[in-house]
């Protein structure tokens, strides 16, 4: 193999392995959060262990991943 192939192949290498991972940044978490509890609201105020009104939390977890992928932004279609 050529010093030249080498270099080659190098380059690629780091190439792919050179994406940087995405960070969710606390204005985006702070806006679905609020979101989500707008979209389940809480069965009693003030006691998180009395779980939602509406959805699962399962459903709450789906609902604030899509949230945090699309930017904060959530569709009026994708609400339940």
């Amino acid at each position: 193999m050529t010093v030249r192939c080498q270099i080659g192949l190098i380059c690629l290498v780091f190439g792919f392995a050179a994406e940087p991972a995405s960070a969710v940044t606390a204005d985006v978490a702070r806006k679905c959060s609020a979101l989500m509890a707008k979209q389940f609201p809480p069965r009693e105020p003030g006691n998180p262990a009395a779980g939602s009104v509406k959805g699962s939390g399962r459903d709450q977890q789906t609902f604030f991943n899509k949230c945090v992928a699309n930017g904060g932004k959530i569709d009026e279609g994708q609400s339940k």
